[in-house]
């Protein structure tokens, strides 16, 4: 069994790698963070002809056809670059929502636009701060239209296609909202990682589609099931970049007429970040062949994924500015802001805790039938 990626994914990855060093994604990242904020839309249109915002599209939407694995390698390296583009909101969940759960009108409409990059999508359901739950859901659907308020919205100021979450009747769906309608307000929030704007979105009696036709919070799950393991990557790739950061200047500052990389302290620090980074690679790796078999194992590897990653990056990122010493607290440095993606990333799409409840609860699920017949 190969566990690794094929040859035409490592020539996609050295090619994603090499785009994105050429661009200079984190240097172009930096200076939207010293603008106040926003995401990179010359980057953004970019990637488009690349066709890697439609890499899992099929063609007859204008996509490239590619499979889930290959989206998972050009996740890995824009969180090595710490690009500033909105993936996961657009790419991972809207995209993959019109895919999945879309009827052909919805996905004859809205793909081709989300491929070449003339719509960014946005997923709305949360309300405030703290785990999503049905009681916090207050987003009301009456004769078609929408009233409430979605806060935090991960690029809702930049989005011209929301995906919200609310209830109609006793029950709970999805449904597209286009942005700029009368009776919709949208105001910037402030976040940890301006690279990642977020903002909060009113809705007054707004005309909305329903998404589907299966209840809302099973539409949910299964969106937050994929998005997690293409997340988890990005993770990865951060992490990774963070680990080659500090190893890098670990060799380079002397203190005491020796590499400070010498010392038992840093060699320790090092190898705890190395180790919790592969341990959330060979989980990305177990998410990524669940996504591309959809297989029934997916809830337990996007959970496994979504929680090694989560502390593997934030792992990396602050053992980084540690290693660094005093540089690694300055702003001309790029510690922090890999530190603020690992923050960022890390509340994306629900904090570790909640992953490693519904990993308990996958994992307990699993060994039930087992422990009954013992």
């Amino acid at each position: 069994m190969n566990f690794d990626f094929s040859d035409e994914q490592k020539l996609l990855r050295e090619q994603v790698r090499r785009f994105l060093e050429e661009r200079a994604a984190c240097k172009r990242a930096r200076a939207l963070v010293d603008a106040g904020g926003g995401f990179d839309e010359e980057l953004w249109q970019e990637m488009a002809e690349l066709g890697w915002l439609g890499a899992v599209v099929p063609d007859e939407f204008g996509g490239a056809g590619l499979g889930q694995v290959d989206l998972c390698v050009i996740a890995e390296e824009l969180g090595r670059a710490n690009a500033a583009v909105p993936f996961i909101s657009s790419v991972y969940l809207v995209t993959q929502a019109l895919l999945c759960h879309g009827n052909h009108a919805q996905q004859n409409r809205w793909l081709p636009k989300l491929v070449a990059g003339d719509v960014v999508g946005a997923l709305a359901s949360h309300e405030a701060a703290g785990p999503l739950t049905p009681s916090r859901v207050r987003a009301q659907i009456s004769a078609g239209e929408l009233t409430g308020r979605k806060s935090p919205v991960a690029d809702g100021k930049s989005a011209q296609l929301l995906v919200v979450l609310a209830r109609e009747g006793a029950g709970y769906g999805l449904y597209l909202a286009e942005t700029g309608q009368a009776g919709m307000e949208v105001r910037d929030l402030e976040m940890t990682d301006p690279s990642r704007p977020a903002a909060s979105v009113s809705f007054d009696g707004v005309p909305v589609e329903r998404l589907g036709t299966e209840d809302g919070w099973a539409v949910l799950d299964d969106l937050w099931n994929r998005a997690v393991v293409l997340a988890a990557f990005e993770q990865v790739g951060g992490a990774q970049a963070c680990l080659d950061m500090a190893k890098e200047y670990a060799n380079e500052r002397f203190a005491f007429g020796r590499p400070i990389g010498s010392f038992q302290a840093i060699k320790h620090k090092l190898a705890d970040v190395y180790i919790a980074t592969e341990l959330a690679r060979s989980n990305a790796y177990y998410g990524a062949w669940a996504l591309q078999a959809d297989a029934p194992e997916l809830p337990l590897a996007a959970a496994a994924a979504r929680v090694a990653g989560c502390r593997a990056f934030e792992l990396a990122a602050k053992e980084n500015i540690q290693v660094h010493g005093g540089m690694g607290f300055t702003w001309e440095l790029d510690c922090h802001l890999y530190y603020r993606r690992a923050k960022s990333l890390g509340l994306a799409l629900g904090s570790a805790r909640v992953w490693k409840d519904r990993l308990v609860g996958r994992i307990e699920a699993r060994n039930a039938p087992q422990a009954e017949t013992m």
